[in-house]
């Protein structure tokens, strides 16, 4: 399963222009997409993904 971190609630936007994103369950900042760093550094895919939560507003 391919991981998207958008749709996960750990994901996260930084004002670090040198490190955007962000995985709050691993902890770290990263210019690349989270879950490819993971992958990359672990030869594993991202455990941590869980669902954003929909809020259902209009």
């Amino acid at each position: 399963m391919k991981v998207n971190c958008f749709k996960c609630q750990f994901f996260k936007v930084t004002w670090d222009p040198q490190t955007p994103r962000a995985c709050s369950a691993y902890g770290f900042k990263t210019k690349q997409i989270p879950s490819v760093v993971v992958k990359q550094s672990s030869g594993v895919d991202c455990l941590k993904f869980v669902p954003k939560v929909e809020s259902g507003r209009m």
